[in-house]
C-alpha cells in the first residue's frame, strides 16, 4: 500500500510566485546558414568600400572571392547532389548565375547575388527553427524531477524514471511532473500553456492534471496515468514534429512541376543568350540578359510558398491542445464543407449525472432520504450509474448507510442491505432524454432517479459556429436511442439526426454524404467512431476519454476535449489555405514582371536579384504570420 499523504505534509508558505512560461528561441548565429551569410556578407561589404573608393582589384577582389565561397558553397554542394540523383535545383540555378555573372567580368553583381540568396537562406533557416521553438519550448515547461511517494518516503526522482501507478506529492507553487489524476487535496492549476485557459483551474480528487502546468496554494496527492513520454506536451512536440516532416497536397503539386520548371528555365535562358547572340548582340551583354532571365525565372518563391503557413498553422494549433498530425491533414480540414458528429463522449460529457429524483407518495420517503437509500445500496459498485448516484448524494452532503450482502447482476441492478433492510436498484426504462432507474425497498417500489448524459456546455456554440462555417448544420450520428438522440439534438440546434447506428452505419453515412459531393468532417472518440473517423475527408478524435484506436485513426486531436477548438481549428486551416493562395500570387506576380522586365526592357541584375530573393523573403514571412497568438484568439 502506498502511503497516504495529507496537505500538512506540504509546508504552509506563500506559494513562489508564477514563473512565466519560458521561450525558447533559436540564436540566429546558432544556425550554421547564418554563420555562413554572414561571413559572405562581411567579406561582400568589406569589398565593395574597397571597390568603391577606387583600391586596385588585388585588395578588393579576395574578398569577393571569399563571399562567393562562404555563401555558395552549401547551395552549390546541395545542387550537385541533386544533379546526381538527375534532379534540378534551383540553388543550383543560382550559383550557376553567379559564376556566370564573375565570367562576364560582373564579379560585383554575381557576390550580390550569392549575398542576398545566403541570407535569404538563413531567414528559411530561422524561420523553420522558430516554428519549432513555437512548439518545443513547451518541454522546458515540464520540471526534470518530482517527488515520488513510496512506502518507505518521499523520494526526489527525475520525471523521464515515473511510471504509470506512480504516486507523486505535488507541493504549492511547482511545476506538476506527469499526467495524472488528482488522489488528495484541492488547489488551482495554472493551465495557460496548455489550454490557453486564462484563469486558474480548481482541482479536486478525481480531476485530471497535466504535466508542465503550474500548481497552486495547495498540496496535491496525483497518481501518474501517462507515461512521462506520452504525456500531452510530448504528444503534442512529436506530432508537429511528425507533421513537418510530411507534405501537403499542394507542396506535392509543386515539387512535381518544380523539376520541368527548372528544366525549362535551363531552356529559356539558352534561348534567351543564343538569339539575340545570334542576331549580332555582344557577348556580354547576352549573357548578363541571359543570366539575369535565369535569377528571376527561378521559382524559389513558389516552392516556398505553401509549407510554412501550414506549419505555423500546426504548430499554432498544438499550442492550443490540438494535435494536428500532418501538413496533409491541417490543409484537408480547410476543405470540409459538412460535419457529422458522434454524441457520447462528444456533445455530451460521455458521463451520467443525477437530474431527477422521485419518491412515490406512499413510501414515506423523500428526495433526500431516496437518493441516500438508493446511494448507500450502489456505494460498493463500479457501474458509470452508480458512481453518478453517489456522487449525487455527496453533492448534497447526505450521509451514506454501510451496505451489507452487497450482489450485482449484470443488466439488471444491484441487491444490498441497509439498515436491515433489503433495498434494490435497476434500470426501469429509457425515457426521451434520461436513463430511469428503480428502487425498491423489501421488494417494493419506494420512486425512481433519472439519470442523463450531461451536454457539454459549449456544445451549442460550437454546432453553431460550424453550421455558420459550412453553411450547414451538423449531422448527428449516434448509437443511443432515438429519444436521446432527438433531445441532444434539440439543444444544439440541430435537424438531420440519426440514431440506433452501428459502427458501419455510421461509415454508410458518412460515405453517403461524399458521395453526394459533400467533403465531411466526423468528431468522434469511441472505439466505435474509428471507422466513420477513417472514412471522412477528415477526422477530429475528442482526446481525453478517446480511444486509443480513435486516436490513431483520427487526423487531429483535441487534448483538452474543449469542443469550440473545432471550429477553431477549422479556420485555422481555412486561414492557412488563404495563405497559401496569397503566397503563390506574390510570387507569381513577381516572377511574371521580372521576366517580362528581363525579356522587354532591361533589368539592371542587381535589381532582378534583389526582386527575386526579396519576394522569397516576403512569401516566408507572410506564412509566419499564423505563429503568432492572434492568429488564434481572432479565428476563435
Amino acid at each position: 500500500m502506498v502511503a497516504r499523504v495529507s496537505t500538512a505534509l506540504a509546508p504552509a508558505a506563500t506559494p513562489a510566485p508564477a514563473p512565466t512560461a519560458p521561450r525558447r528561441r533559436t540564436r540566429i548565429l546558432a544556425l550554421p546558414e547564418a554563420r555562413w551569410a554572414l561571413a559572405a556578407t562581411v567579406a561582400f561589404l568589406l569589398g565593395l568600400a574597397l571597390d568603391l573608393t577606387g583600391a586596385p582589384g588585388w585588395a578588393f577582389g579576395p574578398l569577393y572571392a571569399v563571399a562567393y565561397v562562404t555563401g555558395g558553397w552549401e547551395p552549390a554542394l546541395e545542387g550537385l547532389r541533386a544533379l546526381r540523383e538527375k534532379t534540378l535545383d534551383v540553388d543550383l540555378l543560382m550559383i550557376v548565375a553567379a559564376l556566370g555573372a564573375a565570367a562576364i567580368g560582373q564579379v560585383l553583381d554575381g557576390a550580390l547575388l550569392i549575398v542576398i540568396f545566403a541570407t535569404s537562406g538563413a531567414l528559411e533557416a530561422l524561420a523553420t527553427a522558430r516554428t519549432a521553438d513555437s512548439v518545443r519550448g513547451l518541454l522546458d515547461l515540464a520540471p526534470t524531477t518530482a517527488t515520488r511517494v513510496t512506502e518507505a518516503g518521499e523520494e526526489t526522482v527525475p520525471t523521464a524514471e515515473l511510471g504509470v501507478g506512480d504516486v507523486l506529492l505535488i507541493r504549492p507553487g511547482e511545476r506538476i511532473g506527469a499526467d495524472g489524476r488528482i488522489l488528495d487535496g484541492t488547489s488551482e492549476a495554472d493551465e495557460a500553456t496548455i489550454t490557453g485557459e486564462p484563469l486558474p483551474v480548481v482541482k479536486r480528487p478525481g480531476d485530471d492534471v497535466f504535466a508542465g502546468t503550474l500548481n497552486g496554494a495547495g498540496a496535491l496527492r496525483v497518481r501518474v496515468e501517462r507515461d512521462p513520454a506520452d504525456s500531452v506536451i510530448a504528444r503534442i512536440v512529436t506530432l508537429v514534429e511528425e507533421a513537418s516532416r510530411t507534405k501537403a497536397p499542394t507542396q506535392l503539386f509543386i515539387e512535381k512541376i518544380e523539376q520541368r520548371y527548372a528544366v525549362g528555365i535551363v531552356i529559356a535562358t539558352l534561348a534567351v543568350f543564343g538569339i539575340p547572340l545570334a542576331f549580332g548582340a555582344e557577348l556580354t551583354d547576352a549573357l548578363l540578359r541571359a543570366m539575369t532571365f535565369m535569377i528571376v525565372a527561378s521559382p524559389c518563391a513558389v516552392v516556398l510558398a505553401t509549407m510554412p503557413p501550414l506549419l505555423s498553422a500546426i504548430a499554432n494549433a498544438g499550442r492550443h491542445g490540438v494535435l494536428v498530425k500532418s501538413a496533409v491533414a491541417m490543409e484537408r480540414l480547410g476543405e470540409i464543407d459538412t460535419t457529422a458528429l458522434d454524441k457520447t463522449g462528444t456533445l455530451t460529457e460521455g458521463a451520467p449525472e443525477v437530474t431527477g429524483v422521485r419518491p412515490l407518495p406512499e413510501s414515506g420517503l423523500d428526495e433526500d432520504a431516496l437518493l441516500a437509500l438508493a446511494a448507500s445500496a450502489e456505494h460498493p459498485s463500479e457501474h458509470p450509474l452508480a458512481r453518478a448516484i453517489v456522487a449525487a448524494a455527496r453533492a448534497r452532503g447526505l450521509a451514506l448507510t454501510p451496505a451489507e450482502d452487497f450482489t450485482a447482476l449484470p443488466g439488471q441492478g444491484v441487491t444490498a442491505t441497509v439498515g436491515g433492510r433489503e433495498v434494490s436498484v435497476g434500470r426501469a426504462a429509457a425515457d426521451s432524454d434520461a436513463t430511469v432507474v428503480q428502487v425498491t425497498r423489501d421488494g417494493r417500489p419506494v420512486g425512481t432517479l433519472a439519470l442523463t448524459d450531461r451536454l457539454r456546455a459549449e456544445a451549442p456554440a460550437t454546432t453553431a459556429a460550424l453550421t455558420a462555417l459550412t453553411g450547414t448544420a451538423p449531422v448527428l450520428l449516434t448509437g443511443d436511442h432515438a429519444g436521446a438522440a432527438a433531445w441532444v439534438a434539440g439543444a444544439t440546434g440541430l435537424t438531420d439526426v440519426r440514431a440506433g447506428l452501428l459502427p458501419e452505419d455510421k461509415v454508410a453515412a458518412v460515405r453517403d454524404l461524399q458521395d453526394r459531393g459533400r467533403k465531411v468532417l466526423f468528431v468522434g472518440d469511441g472505439v466505435n467512431d474509428a471507422p466513420a473517423l477513417a472514412a471522412a475527408h477528415s477526422g477530429i478524435a475528442m482526446g481525453r476519454a478517446g480511444s486509443d484506436l480513435a486516436l490513431e485513426t483520427a487526423d487531429a486531436v483535441i487534448v483538452r476535449d474543449e469542443l469550440t477548438t473545432v471550429p477553431a481549428v477549422v479556420r485555422l486551416s481555412r486561414a492557412a489555405r488563404r495563405l497559401v493562395v496569397q503566397n503563390l500570387v506574390i510570387a507569381g506576380v513577381f516572377i511574371t514582371g521580372l521576366v517580362l522586365w528581363d525579356l522587354i526592357g532591361h533589368l539592371p541584375l542587381p535589381l532582378g536579384v534583389a526582386g527575386h530573393e526579396g519576394s522569397t523573403v516576403l512569401v516566408g514571412l507572410n506564412g509566419l504570420r499564423l505563429l503568432r497568438e492572434s492568429a488564434w484568439s481572432q479565428d476563435r
